[in-house]
């Protein structure tokens, strides 16, 4: 079987895709290797893929729906996983039509390509943060998610509803998965997790925002694509799914400090901030509806998981 996975220089895309050709499957990569942050990373994480001889990677930026139409026709994939997008809920506020370009038309031309030729099976990533201002918590896939807080999250908002429309025209079976907080090895320096280790480690100052009284619903990387692969796998159901795809229960962001000054034995040198404006207090998942779909529970808890992330 072929699958199409977008954004496999990524953190998220190359994971899956290197679960999927570690499990035999064809993989058809795509990414455009952007520097949003240092493409370097990128470069590794695709040079790891490459060694694999199912891998095919292609150079493309997905805002560009000719050339990923091109693809579509001459690789003809079963299945797709569409995982690229323009990262980051700060930097939406500087530049929002790279988020436009990638977020929105990128994933406007994966499905109408999907929709061409004949892909009836698309995963495509969403995020926790379409829940916007929920003060209900843990977030529930039936709770309102039309209260967006910054640009990232409405672009995010935007492609579960294109995805909808998608899946009631032309039949397609369309699986949303919103990600909480995804951190591990080969993880994106623009994250938190990346941030504050590095920044300890060279005993340089970092920033907590609203002091540190937020906390996020850390989930490692293991416990992502496992359910993706699962879900990718299974019969179809409803044309029109999403899910939670987190690491259950919360943690306190100076807990993870905490953590993370524990296992590299040195303490943080700290500065406290305001709230961010894009930013919200607290982000747990509701994963009820995973656990049942796929019979899988996140298995990595988060002492285990920085302590990998960190080695």
């Amino acid at each position: 079987m072929k699958i199409l996975v977008t954004g496999t220089a990524g953190f998220i895309g190359f994971h899956t895709a290197f679960r999927l050709l570690t499990d035999g499957y064809d993989v058809v990569g795509l990414d455009n290797l952007n520097d949003y942050y240092d493409p370097r990373l990128k470069v590794k994480r695709n040079a790891i893929l490459k060694k694999f001889p199912k891998y095919k990677f292609y150079k493309v930026d997905i805002g560009e729906p000719k050339k990923v139409n091109l693809i579509f026709k001459n690789e003809r994939p079963d299945k797709v996983i569409h995982l690229a997008a323009q990262a980051g809920v700060r930097y939406s506020l500087i530049n929002p039509w790279v988020y436009a370009r990638s977020n929105y038309i990128g994933t406007l031309s994966i499905f109408e390509a999907a929709r061409e030729y004949g892909v009836k099976k698309v995963l495509y990533a969403s995020s926790s943060s379409v829940y916007g201002n929920n003060t209900k918590t843990p977030f529930s896939e039936t709770d309102r998610t039309d209260t967006p807080l910054s640009l990232y999250a409405a672009t995010k908002k935007a492609n579960e509803l294109l995805a909808h429309s998608y899946s009631h025209l032309f039949n397609i079976e369309m699986i949303g998965l919103r990600f909480f907080t995804v951190y591990g090895p080969w993880g994106r320096p623009d994250m938190a997790m990346f941030n504050f280790t590095k920044n300890i480690i060279a005993g340089k100052q970092i920033t907590l925002f609203n002091n540190g009284n937020m906390s996020r619903s850390f989930t490692y990387i293991n416990d992502i694509v496992e359910p993706i692969i699962r879900l990718l796998n299974m019969k179809p159901m409803t044309r029109f799914q999403v899910f939670n795809l987190g690491g259950g229960a919360p943690t306190n962001v100076k807990n993870l400090v905490s953590i993370i000054e524990k296992k590299i034995g040195k303490k943080a040198k700290i500065k406290n901030a305001k709230m961010h404006i894009a930013d919200v207090p607290e982000t747990s998942s509701d994963i009820k509806k995973i656990k049942k779909i796929t019979d899988f529970s996140p298995r990595v808890p988060i002492k285990e998981g920085v302590g990998t992330f960190i080695d």
